[in-house]
């Protein structure tokens, strides 16, 4: 919004021709992450002071971690507070003409809905189920789908017209349209290699990288601060992926897909990690308050959707390791006890407890151990990342 303030107050006068700065993309993420960053800061006391008289507090099942016993009635549903400095400092500085931050934003408000209405059931209406699985998996599958439909189009057409016309195109032409080598499956460290997916293809993939990293991230948010730091830093990591997308010049000389329009997407990543440490600062050990569904549930719809359009997915699994390693230890653990179960007659477990981050605590690690640890781990996997930029 802004930045089109700005050059309508140029064609003014001459004398505004300084606002020429809101036209430029690095500077306007830099002033997103800043805004969200205060927006965060000084809404946060008062959002947790609501929660609070609301008795919006976190419950503890009887099964966890005796030492969570303590976290009992901490304000939960924080993750409004993520998501209402991400909008407004999104919506302040980015092109409001961009598709992609519009998409990506629909998907991440999307799943915060459903983290909202399941986080409400839990602590306000006092279902320990929430939102049953089915219904809650019915809704973020039907957002992937859709997100999905619509992406695999738009990233080679930068209009929403023409994104329409080729849905109908493929529909007209039984199912059979052939896309770009751009919207293929990219590899890194490997250059100039991008395998065809299809249109079908492209939509499995994109629904399973969004709804399988919002699930990755929620399932991740245990403890004080564990999910929050790595969603920044692996957030901050696609912004630059974005950049490089977006940027005809830097795109060739990187040997990386130009996808017009992707790289205001560094706004919102911007404003995504201005948003998550201000956050961090009332959910550092002890936690003022948790993020609950409404957050988890959207960040990583969030991040799913940002590396689908700068064709990402496999580095996104990388730099997000913690987030898959945590999912992959739940799965693991139900598929084992239940085969145990079956075949032996009684369930058994890989790990002492599930998620992953349990296991450590159930092994003697402290709370921030394991959490500062899984950071050092994520910094480590978005250098890796980030060096898909260049070793190619």
């Amino acid at each position: 919004m802004l930045m089109h303030l700005a050059a309508w107050l140029q064609s003014l006068s001459p004398e505004f021709g300084w606002f020429r700065v809101f036209q430029y993309l690095t500077f306007r993420a830099v002033m997103a992450a800043m805004t969200a960053l205060l927006i965060g800061l000084a809404a946060g006391p008062w959002v947790i002071r609501r929660l609070a008289e609301l008795k919006i507090g976190q419950p503890v099942r009887g099964y966890g971690m005796e030492t969570h016993l303590s976290k009992s009635g901490t304000p939960t549903m924080g993750g409004v507070l993520i998501l209402l400095a991400i909008t407004i400092s999104t919506l302040l500085w980015f092109d409001w003409t961009n598709r992609f931050v519009w998409i990506v934003l629909v998907v991440t408000l999307g799943f915060g809905a459903i983290g909202w209405v399941d986080d409400w059931r839990k602590v306000v209406r006092k279902d320990p189920e929430g939102m049953r699985s089915r219904e809650k998996y019915f809704w973020q599958s039907l957002i992937g789908v859709l997100a999905a439909l619509y992406l695999v189009f738009s990233i080679s057409e930068s209009s929403n017209l023409r994104v329409l016309e080729l849905f109908f195109k493929w529909v007209a032409s039984g199912f059979d349209v052939n896309l770009p080598p751009k919207a293929g499956l990219l590899l890194p460290f490997i250059k100039e290699i991008s395998y065809p997916l299809g249109v079908f293809g492209f939509v499995i993939l994109t629904y399973l990288v969004i709804v399988g990293s919002s699930n990755a991230v929620n399932l991740t948010d245990g403890l004080d601060g564990l999910a929050i730091m790595p969603v920044v830093m692996v957030g901050s990591a696609l912004g630059v992926f974005a950049y490089v997308t977006g940027s005809a010049v830097y795109s060739k000389y990187l040997l990386f897909p130009h996808i017009p329009g992707s790289g205001e997407l560094l706004v919102f990543c911007a404003a995504m990690a201005g948003a998550g440490l201000a956050f961090l600062w009332f959910n550092t050990h002890p936690a003022q308050v948790f993020m609950g569904d409404v957050g988890a549930l959207a960040l990583g719809a969030s991040l799913g959707t940002i590396a689908v359009i700068v064709r990402q997915e496999i580095v996104l699994a990388i730099m997000g390791g913690v987030f898959v390693v945590e999912a992959i230890s739940v799965m693991a653990q139900v598929l084992y006890f239940k085969y145990t179960k079956k075949r032996y007659g009684e369930g058994r477990r890989i790990l002492r407890m599930a998620p992953l981050h349990h296991h450590f605590e159930k092994s003697g690690w402290k709370e921030t151990q394991v959490v500062v640890r899984f950071w050092i781990i994520t910094m480590l996997l978005c250098l890796v990342g980030l060096s898909t930029l260049k070793l190619r």
